[in-house]
């Protein structure tokens, strides 16, 4: 590996937390009596940070509940699956302890909550190999801007050209690459379009082990 910087995607990518992300919001509209459909709303919620995904939540299915509300609700059954559940791919550790014995300088970038970010990483015992950790809700958008790539870069005082960029979502690896990131896609089941993931990105990973 020749890899200097890194920006790591966190679910999806580093843990496994997929199936629970993509019944979260259906599951909590079930619980509400909405009967609207939810299909396709997992997509659609992907890229954006808690905070716009329950914005977009109450306006299209108008819950009575605030976006504050409906976002404490969430979390909550967020924050236990990070504090009990969710696991770290197999592999992962491996790889990280490779790129950080090569000098590489790690970051995580996510949509997810940093007080969850720091409560997952830290019980799988990952936390340290990251110079930092950044969430989308720090720049005010969803991975469907470049915003908190440009950041890390900043931080990472590096090179969009000089960065790798591994992500799970279609969507994010698409915006990193237009703006200039190299970009490692990484597989998981739960994501989709693979195919296409597969195609737009510099490297692959379909398997951490």
């Amino acid at each position: 590996m020749d890899k200097k910087y890194c920006i790591m995607d966190m679910d999806g990518t580093l843990i496994d937390s997929m199936p629970y992300w993509n019944t979260l919001s259906p599951d909590y509209l079930k619980s509400r009596g909405i009967t609207k459909s939810t299909e396709g709303l997992v997509d659609i919620l992907r890229t954006m940070t808690m905070p716009l995904a329950c914005d977009y939540l109450k306006k299209e299915y108008a819950l009575p509940e605030s976006s504050e509300e409906i976002l404490l609700q969430l979390n909550d059954v967020m924050r236990r699956h990070y504090e009990f559940d969710i696991p770290l791919k197999k592999g992962v550790r491996e790889h990280l302890d490779e790129l950080s014995s090569k000098g590489a300088r790690l970051c995580v970038v996510t949509a997810t909550a940093l007080p969850l970010v720091r409560l997952c990483l830290k019980r799988l015992g990952v936390i340290e190999y990251f110079s930092f950790l950044m969430s989308c809700e720090e720049v005010g958008y969803g991975k469907d801007r470049p915003d908190a790539f440009l950041e890390a870069a900043r931080r990472l005082d590096a090179a969009p050209g000089d960065i790798y960029v591994y992500e799970d979502s279609l969507t994010a690896l698409q915006t990193a690459r237009d703006a200039g990131f190299r970009t490692v896609a990484v597989y998981d089941p739960y994501s989709g379009s693979w195919e296409q993931c597969r195609q737009i990105a510099d490297e692959t990973i379909t398997d951490w082990v």
